[in-house]
């Protein structure tokens, strides 16, 4: 994320912890823009954080996307019940 598109107030995510917060304050050290958190009271780099709400969006995809896959093998599973009714021998017949 820029310096730019970031502002006191939004809610962003640092991805490599996890860490979700609001900024409180931007500020700049050694060319650098940094944002404190509310939830750690922490500096993170600017270009480092994600909009949380883009990350948000993106797990609603993930959601829908698992409930399909979770009706196609509940799905698969039901055209499977005639397996269930093989005494589970194994005769190769040769």
């Amino acid at each position: 994320m820029d310096a730019g598109e970031i502002s006191v107030g939004m809610v962003v995510r640092y991805p490599r912890t996890g860490t979700r917060g609001k900024v409180e304050r931007i500020e700049q050290i050694g060319g650098e823009s940094f944002a404190q958190l509310d939830c750690t009271h922490l500096l993170y780099r600017v270009d480092q954080l994600v909009n949380a709400e883009d990350v948000a969006k993106q797990g609603e995809g993930a959601k829908k996307d698992f409930r399909e896959s979770l009706e196609k093998e509940r799905d698969f599973a039901r055209d499977q019940e005639a397996w269930k009714n093989i005494d589970q021998s194994c005769e190769g017949g040769g």
